[in-house]
């Protein structure tokens, strides 16, 4: 009979209860965090809006960019808004269905992000690598169709893990440790048998950076080789110099998703609360830098920028 006193049920609540262990300064923590928003915010915006309306803008790498713009936008409002809720007026709790409709949202951002730079990735080699043909290999309606391809297999490979966190029980503790409701997080808090949520989020994991990775390797490999056929240093500078800002993105994306990936699952020596800081900005800071790296390293969109700005 036992057995009958740990009957599991259906909550229809979860409580996001932020960081643990620093409670006490949540306000203070709250600045720089809503700073870093509305500066992702401000520089995304900014982007789409230059390039919207500017006709000379309207190109396959500009159109990258607008969809990179519109992941880091999405990224950090699928997080940020509820965050501050928790931090400014501890409004912790959350239903569970909108808890699983974030990780779903927020998961296919990321993917969808990841086949952005992917994509961005072949530009790039083509635009190096065999430029008299760049306008006929890509154009924005090709561009367009392999951001929709993006989108499908993100939406699919990430639709089981809600599906497959639903079926879990929950006893009795509804508390996730965290400022949104993260996979592993989540998945913590059951009492049912979790093996199949674990490998499935690592597997997707894995094989969805892994493989994007192995595909911008291979194309930085091809533009490395072609960089090197030219004879010109100037044209060796001018080659690489197109790419460093896409590195600098890629690096910024990928390094934290892994970083938060593996530490979840293996870094049991890491304090909570620094996983989940590290965990908050990883979705605010890429998504600010990014407009400003390619504002900065892009000058076509400095310039257009600049005209923006003077007008006001």
């Amino acid at each position: 009979m036992a057995a009958f006193n740990f009957t599991p049920s259906d909550p229809s609540t979860f409580i996001l209860n932020g960081i643990p262990g620093l409670e006490a300064v949540h306000i203070w923590i709250s600045i720089p965090f809503s700073m870093f928003y509305i500066i992702s915010l401000l520089g995304n915006f900014t982007i789409l809006f230059v390039v919207s309306k500017e006709q000379t803008l309207h190109k396959p790498m500009f159109l990258l960019l607008c969809m990179l713009a519109l992941t880091d936008i999405g990224m950090s409002t699928c997080v940020m808004p509820k965050a501050l809720c928790i931090f400014w007026f501890s409004s912790k709790s959350i239903t569970v269905d909108g808890c699983l409709t974030q990780m779903f949202f927020l998961d296919v951002i990321i993917a969808m992000q990841s086949a952005i730079l992917v994509t961005m990735a072949l530009d790039r080699y083509v635009a190096i690598c065999d430029p008299l043909r760049y306008a006929t290999i890509l154009t924005n309606a090709r561009i367009a169709k392999l951001g929709l391809v993006g989108l499908i297999r993100a939406v699919l490979l990430i639709l089981p893990m809600p599906l497959l966190l639903r079926r879990l029980p929950f006893c009795t503790n509804y508390v996730i440790p965290h400022t949104y409701c993260e996979h592993m997080a989540v998945v913590r808090i059951s009492c049912g048998d979790t093996r199949v949520n674990r490998m499935y989020g690592l597997v997707i994991t894995l094989v969805t950076i892994g493989l994007d990775l192995t595909l911008i390797g291979l194309s930085y490999g091809l533009i490395i080789k072609g960089v090197l056929r030219l004879s010109s240093k100037k044209a060796h500078g001018k080659a690489f110099n197109t790419c460093t800002a896409h590195i600098c993105v890629m690096m910024m994306s990928y390094t934290p998703i892994l970083f938060s990936t593996l530490t979840h699952r293996f870094g049991q020596d890491i304090a909570a609360h620094v996983h989940i800081l590290l965990a908050n900005l990883n979705l605010l800071v890429p998504p600010m830098l990014n407009p400003i790296i390619y504002g900065v390293k892009t000058k076509e969109l400095r310039e257009k920028v600049g005209k923006y700005t003077c007008r006001m």
